[in-house]
Order: C-alpha cells, then sequence, then structure tokens
C-alpha cells in the first residue's frame, strides 16, 4: 500500500514493527523461550567454566619447595625459619618445618596461580596456627617487634592465598578471626613504637581489609558462626564514632543486636558519640581484655576530652578540684593523672588538687603524649592470658560467652 507524502510523491508505507517476544504468537514463545533457555544453559556452561579455572592448591606445605630452594640460594630467610646449626654459614639452610611463604607483590610476567605455590585451605589454616603458637606465643622470640613483624608478612601471604582461590567458608573464617585478633592484639602491644619498627597506619589498613572480609564472610554464609557476637563488637568499638560501623550494627538481626557484648559496644559508642567521657571510660571497666585492645587508640581522645570539659566547668580562680577524685574518673593513678594534667598545661598544687582554667588548658606538642604510659586500663584486663589464648580466643570471657550461647540454644 502507498501513501502519498507532503512532496507528492508516494511513498511505501512503513511496515508494522514486530511485537516483542512477550506479545508474539504462541509458536514464536515457544521459540522465544527455546532461544532464553539455550542462553541460560550457555550462562551456566561460561559460569562453571570459570569456576573451573579458579586455581586449586596443591603444596602441602607452609613453604613451597621451590620458593625455599630460591630464598636459600639469595640468603632471604628469616632468622626464624634456619634450620639449627646453620644459622652462621654464608647460605643458610631452610628448616622445612619452620619456613612460610613469603608475602610477595604481584609482578608482570609472574605466574601466581601455579597450584604446586598455593597452599590449600586446610594447610592455610594449619600455618596460621603455627605463626600464632610457635612465633608470636613464644618466649624465647625476641624482640616482639621482629616477631610480629615476621608474622604479619606471613599472614599477608596467606591472605594472597586465599584471594587467588577464592577461598571461603568455615575455613575462611577460622583464619581471618585469628588474623583480627592478632592485629587487634599488636595495635596495643606495640603502640609508642618507633615508626620504622610499627606502623599503626599500616597495621590499621591491613586490620580494617581483613575485619570487612570477615564481617562480609558472615553475612554472606550459610554456616553458623559462633564468634560473630565477639567481632561484630570488636569491629564497632574498633571503629568507635563511626557511622557506617553504626550503621552495620544496627542492621543486623534482633538476635545478634540484643547481645551482652554488642550492646555493651554499642554504650560505648554512644557515649563517645555523645562526647560524655566520664561514661565511657566507666563503661571501659567492664570490657574484656581484647575489646579493651580495639579501644585503647580512643583512650587518648576521651581522657583529653574529659580534661578540656572539666577545664570550661570548673575555671575559676578560687575552684579546687581533688586530684583523687579525677584519677577515679580518668581510671588511672594518682601520679599518672598528675602527670596528664600538666601535659595538657593544668596545674596540680602542692595539697594534690588541680587548677582547671579554660586559659590554661593547652593540647601538648607531639611526641610529648605517650599513649603507652596510660594503658594500665588495658594492662589489668591482661591478667594471665596467654599471647596464643588470646589470638585463638581462649580467654575466659570468651569461653564464657560461647558457654552462653550454647544455653540458650539448648
Amino acid at each position: 500500500m502507498m501513501l502519498k507524502s507532503d512532496d507528492g510523491l508516494e511513498r511505501p508505507m512503513n511496515r508494522r514493527r514486530t511485537p516483542r517476544c512477550a506479545f508474539r504468537s504462541q509458536r514464536n514463545q515457544e521459540q522465544c523461550q527455546g532461544q532464553d533457555g539455550a542462553q541460560l544453559e550457555m550462562e551456566d556452561e561460561r559460569h562453571e567454566q570459570q569456576k573451573d579455572t579458579v586455581p586449586r592448591g596443591t603444596c602441602q606445605t607452609m613453604c613451597p619447595v621451590h620458593e625455599l630452594r630460591i630464598r636459600e640460594t639469595q640468603n632471604r630467610l628469616h632468622c626464624f625459619e634456619m634450620l639449627a646449626g646453620t644459622e652462621k654459614d654464608r647460605l643458610p639452610k631452610g628448616d622445612p618445618l619452620r619456613a612460610v611463604k613469603e608475602y610477595s607483590r604481584p609482578a608482570a610476567g609472574k605466574d601466581s596461580t601455579n597450584p604446586a605455590d598455593l597452599r590449600p585451605p586446610a594447610v592455610l589454616l594449619k600455618t596460621v596456627c603455627y605463626l600464632i603458637d610457635d612465633i608470636a606465643a613464644s618466649p624465647n622470640l625476641r624482640p616482639w617487634t621482629e616477631v610480629y613483624s615476621f608474622v604479619f608478612d606471613r599472614l599477608r601471604g596467606v591472605k594472597q592465598d586465599m584471594i587467588i582461590q577464592r577461598v571461603s567458608g568455615l575455613d575462611c573464617v577460622s583464619i581471618l578471626e585469628r588474623t583480627v585478633r592478632f592485629l587487634i592484639y599488636a595495635s596495643y602491644r606495640l603502640c609508642g613504637e618507633p615508626l620504622g619498627l610499627y606502623d599503626p597506619c599500616i597495621n590499621n589498613t591491613h586490620l580494617q581489609e581483613n575485619l570487612s572480609w570477615l564481617l562480609d564472610s558472615y553475612a554472606t554464609g550459610t554456616e553458623p558462626h559462633p564468634n560473630q557476637e565477639e567481632f561484630q563488637a570488636l569491629g564497632l568499638l574498633y571503629n568507635l564514632g563511626s557511622t557506617r560501623a553504626t550503621q552495620h550494627i544496627m542492621e543486623l538481626p534482633e538476635r545478634l543486636r540484643s547481645a551482652p557484648s554488642i550492646k555493651l559496644a554499642l554504650s560505648v559508642n554512644q557515649a563517645f558519640l555523645e562526647r560524655n567521657p566520664a561514661r565511657m571510660l566507666r563503661l571501659a571497666q567492664r570490657l574484656n581484655f581484647l575489646q579493651c585492645c580495639a579501644l585503647h587508640r580512643h583512650l587518648v581522645t576521651c581522657r583529653r576530652d574529659l580534661l578540656l570539659i572539666f577545664s570550661h566547668g570548673y575555671s575559676s580562680r578560687n575552684c579546687r578540684f581533688p586530684l583523687d577524685k579525677l584519677a577515679q574518673l580518668l581510671y588511672l593513678d594518682t601520679s599518672l593523672a598528675a602527670q596528664l594534667c600538666q601535659v595538657y598545661g593544668l596545674e596540680v598544687n602542692q595539697g594534690n588538687q588541680v587548677v582547671f582554667s579554660k586559659a590554661a588548658f593547652t593540647e601538648p606538642e607531639q611526641g610529648k603524649l605517650h599513649c603507652k604510659l596510660y594503658h594500665n586500663i588495658v594492662a589489668e584486663k591482661q591478667k594471665d592470658f596467654t599471647v596464643a589464648g588470646i589470638i585463638h580466643g581462649y580467654t575466659l570471657d570468651s569461653n564464657i560467652c560461647n558457654a552462653s550461647n550454647i544455653l540458650k540454644k539448648n
């Protein structure tokens, strides 16, 4: 059929476009469905092929034999890996039972997916347990900065193997839990060490990455995770005041949000957000040792805020505040409380009374305030806990918590 256009020329009428699959005849719909089904099958096959391309480690030792031989010839063995009796040799021998795979940066032309160089999940978990029990917790290996440096690097190697193999499930969670505990404990134990020996920013970066991966594993996994309450609380205490961390906790199921350790962490976080340092320090007394390790980096700010508030509230020429009362609020002994006051420019008279003045309050010079001097609130919690017990989670408080959860389920 022809239509006459405005210019007087006849043009064929445009044919109506073919309707989409949803509006076709039954026969066309069947053909369309058959095409869609074939496409879905192709996508499933492609997905299975991608799964097959994920490398699966076959190395059954903590360090691949090939790497150990190379590091021997290049004299790159750590003293913790040398075979006993060869330490003073020009090229010390590596002990296959003590050598652990190094972390290596990805490089062009380097194959990091060779199954012989990758350790399967069970071997990775065994490696992490060795690093904790035989290195980090060893009373004979010193200084601990060197211990930390070795364990930190080898844990990065473990994480690298996990990423390449896309490890998930219970073994992944067990490795990440121990890694997070180690990094939290190290952030407390090595606080104040020279940057050449310990960098808190680097430790924080890796702690946040491992913690994020762990919390994602809890959310996506279907297996029960008895330690989830512990790490949800640790994550909030470490990231005190973070909107993202608080929102994450509020989106947890009611069963988790109502757990005692998470409720306590939320209370501490609320006191921090409300700039109520006295309440925050009071609540901190109820935390266990590792929770205090996670919180400790916020204690300097908390005590500073308390002194600033008091400097404004009690700023009077004739007003005096008892030092022993202030020490109780700061959870410090009187000598440390007096020292802290002087760091911030506040006067402590001969009668052990603090003379608060908003004009006298000054921020300390960089490097003058040593956080490590005021760690007593954490150190008192450690008691007789061993390093291995802390990192494996065998502390008294966590055992009580786990027992409580078991009783509730029964």
